[in-house]
């Protein structure tokens, strides 16, 4: 009896060794993913946003909060967003922060996906009424596009349990609230003031994500901070209108100086380079290609006007069909993807002006007589060493050379070189010796 109660003691203690593991999976420390973005909702927005919903996915974190504060952005850009959030495991929560920070047009969208949706104080939401972007749509064609976004809105709001009657007027009416009025019309989960408070009203929260309900527990929780890295700031910076606008100009003027001085070489890299980093700006942006027609005829109409005789008209008419053209180039109904007119009208004149004193200054360059190497020789004058016929010697420059001549002239007297025929100079009386004798 008493080995078979030792028995039954080591099985217990075995049994409660084996739950060890589990206790310390238990155990594991809680984190909650934060990330920051501050601008136009565009292709790299939804990669920065994307990439950091599958890290907090892979770390099984409590939650990833997405501070947000955007004017708005791309459609496609967005619904990659909604997508990712929607086949996430981990909770989304979206946070309109810090005060004064917004969530409009593609942001709201974005908000109502959210598993919970947080603002600041002195936060607004709203006007998500769809823009046009490469031109104006026709009545029925708008209608289409405001019904599609409605429904598509209708179905995030019933999805989270928000208010849809709401969520369709910031569609069709462009209605915006202020964080109270979201709180109270059903619109967010709650308010916090700052970062610290938001993660205390999360602790206990519960929520529904793709693999079932979910608790968020961030009491304790170890924060992660995910700025964006050094790559998609870049590519943020050269996805701003203004900047590939100006990329696209610096890669027309290197070009340009490569083909007016061959061999030069570095204008042609940096044109080359900065042409091609435009290019790829113009993937992430609704280009207008008619817009970027009209810059190139501007260039042309400046190049144009050096050569022949305009008067100034092919100069103004590229000034014209450049500005046109930039305001054309991206676009939209939205002023985050525009170009700004304080951009566009000095690089319209600065344009001008740098075609019209560069390539002039080529064309007198072109036209100018040579001053060295033996063309340029041709007009200048000289002695004769030697008496000069069909043949005899003239010092042109210090130098002696063979030379020959139509008319005799002599020993001593001044010569001028008409022609340079191989190491042969053809010269004559230079004209003024020829008037003193007349």
């Amino acid at each position: 009896m008493k080995w078979k109660g030792e028995k039954a003691f080591v099985i217990l203690v075995f049994l409660a060794l084996s739950f060890l593991p589990s206790a310390h999976a238990e155990a594991k420390p809680r984190e909650v993913v934060v990330i920051t973005y501050d601008g136009v909702i565009n292709p790299v927005a939804s990669q920065y946003i994307d990439e950091n919903i599958t890290y907090a996915n892979a770390r099984d974190a409590q939650a990833l909060i997405v501070q947000l504060d955007t004017p708005g952005g791309l459609d496609s850009s967005m619904r990659r967003i909604i997508k990712a959030i929607n086949r996430s495991a981990v909770p989304i929560v979206t946070y309109v922060a810090p005060n004064g920070a917004r969530a409009a047009s593609a942001g709201v969208f974005i908000t109502l996906a959210s598993h919970v949706a947080a603002m600041a104080p002195e936060t607004n939401i709203g006007a998500a009424h769809p823009v046009e972007i490469g031109g104006k749509l026709g009545k029925t064609m708008q209608e289409k596009v405001t019904n599609d976004a409605v429904a598509y809105i209708k179905s995030i709001a019933a999805l989270r349990g928000r208010n849809q009657q709401w969520a369709e007027q910031a569609v069709r009416q462009s209605i915006s609230s202020t964080a109270s009025e979201a709180l109270e019309n059903g619109v967010v989960n709650l308010i916090a003031p700052n970062l610290d408070s938001l993660l205390e009203k999360l602790d206990g929260w519960k929520t529904v994500t793709v693999s079932g309900p979910r608790v968020i527990r961030t009491r304790g929780a170890k924060v992660i901070l995910r700025p964006m890295g050094f790559r998609l700031k870049l590519l943020s910076i050269i996805s701003d209108p203004n900047v590939a606008y100006i990329l696209m100009l610096l890669g027309f003027y290197g070009i340009f100086f490569e083909i007016l001085s061959p061999g030069a070489v570095l204008p042609g890299v940096i044109g080359a380079i900065s042409l091609i980093v435009a290019f790829y700006s113009f993937q992430m942006l609704p280009v207008n290609y008619a817009g970027f027609i009209l810059v190139l005829l501007a260039i042309v109409m400046f190049v144009l006007d050096v050569k022949m005789a305009s008067h100034g008209a092919l100069t103004v008419g590229g000034i014209i069909s450049m500005i046109i053209g930039s305001m054309m180039l991206f676009e939209t109904g939205g002023p985050f993807l525009t170009l700004s007119l304080s951009v566009v009208v000095p690089a319209a004149l600065i344009t001008a002006l740098f075609f019209f004193f560069t390539v002039r200054l080529a064309v007198k360059a072109r036209r100018r007589k040579p001053v060295t190497g033996i063309e340029g020789l041709k007009g200048e004058t000289g002695v004769a060493s030697t008496p000069v016929n069909s043949g005899g010697m003239v010092r042109v420059h210090g130098e002696l050379w063979s030379a020959w001549s139509e008319e005799p002239v002599g020993q001593g007297e001044e010569i001028e070189v008409l022609q340079v025929e191989g190491l042969r100079l053809k010269v004559r009386k230079a004209q003024k010796q020829k008037e003193s004798r007349g």
